[in-house]
């Protein structure tokens, strides 16, 4: 008796779930071409003219923009991923093969010295590290260093802050040549506080240090800085003023609130400066060729290549080398110096985006 109870006392509350449950929809049945066509025609003849040529032009849009599309993304596709094709291609191949016509993307010949060659060429190991070095630890700083001038930026009112900005705004403009001469005279001859000088009668030679890419990350002066700082400041205006306030009734400082509060909420911006940060360095060597003569990285390795290619491979630098054929080392010296950069951007692709949206590049 009292589970019949129960059921009766359950029951009403099933029926008003089943009143409110919404019903699936049925599907519709596919129809064949020639019943589109029909139910067209028979669209058309309850139209005027002008509805009618305005249908016609509308299902010929509607059929022949998937098309143009599909070609434009086609089209696109190519012309980015063929090289990085070629590229994976070539440096597998042996030196006839380049001058082979009926080789086009599969080798005849595949081999993996071109690899072995650039890598003992290049000193790969000991180069990695030198970039890793360099790479890595001035990005981490100035990630540090653009997020708390964006922070300021972003959240904060002071004198002067609009003339400031526009000073980020020409470090994104501004090219770094135009600032390379008064760089390098100041990290040749440094002269700390004025007084290094006076004291002991010479300057501080700090070209072939790390130092010199340190120095500006620390400054928020790295490489693209004040775009880095443009992406931090639009990430912190976007969040809630109230999560500020809540610190500060916690009896925690700006700094405490800028560690504890900010940093989560904006740690996919952080990540997309961080990567952005990476990509760059690990690909300059304008910079780097102006400070480093001695101290190699990646990027200024794949440059010289050619050279060192000349020099140790072919044991003469006036040497005339076909073209073609030095294209499959040079090819494997991008493959191993993309490579990183590839894999860390697959595994953190979706971070990235994020991170880009978040910040406000899609709108003021």
């Amino acid at each position: 008796m009292a589970d019949t109870a129960v059921k009766e006392k359950k029951n009403p509350v099933l029926d008003l779930l089943k009143k409110f449950k919404r019903e699936k929809e049925p599907k519709e049945e596919k129809r064949s071409r020639k019943e589109e066509r029909e139910r067209f025609k028979k669209r058309l003849a309850t139209l005027t003219p002008a509805e009618q040529k305005y249908l016609r032009r509308k299902q010929f849009i509607d059929n022949v923009w998937p098309v143009c599309r599909g070609l434009l993304v086609f089209g696109l596709c190519f012309v980015i991923i063929y090289p990085l094709l070629f590229m994976i291609t070539a440096a597998f191949r042996e030196r006839q093969d380049m001058n082979d016509p009926t080789v086009i993307w599969l080798t005849k010949h595949f081999t993996k010295n071109n690899i072995k060659d650039v890598i003992a060429l290049t000193d790969f190991w000991k180069t990695l590290g030198n970039t890793l070095f360099i790479n890595i630890g001035c990005s981490v700083v100035q990630v540090l260093t653009c997020a708390l001038t964006g922070y300021g930026f972003g959240r904060f009112e002071f004198k002067g802050k609009k003339l400031l900005f526009g000073v980020v705004i020409l470090m994104i403009l501004m090219p770094a040549q135009i600032i390379l001469i008064p760089q390098y005279m100041f990290f040749r001859y440094f002269n700390p506080l004025g007084i290094y000088h006076m004291i002991k009668g010479e300057y501080i030679n700090l070209i072939d240090n790390a130092l010199v890419m340190y120095m500006p990350a620390i400054t928020a002066n790295g490489i693209r800085a004040g775009l880095f700082i443009f992406l931090f400041r639009q990430a912190f205006r976007g969040l809630p003023k109230e999560l500020e306030d809540a610190a500060y009734l916690d009896g925690c400082s700006p700094l405490k609130t800028f560690v504890s509060v900010m940093v989560p909420n904006a740690s996919s911006t952080f990540l997309t400066v961080f990567l952005l940060s990476v990509v760059w360095y690990w690909n300059d060597y304008y910079v780097s060729t102006s400070f480093f003569t001695e101290n190699s990285t990646i990027a200024l390795q794949l440059k010289n290549l050619r050279t060192t290619l000349q020099m140790k491979l072919f044991g003469n630098t006036t040497q005339q080398v076909n073209a073609r054929e030095v294209i499959v080392w040079l090819e494997a010296g991008c493959l191993i110096s993309v490579t990183p950069i590839l894999v860390m951007y697959v595994f953190l692709q979706r971070y990235f985006t994020e991170g880009i949206a978040r910040a406000g590049l899609t709108g003021m």
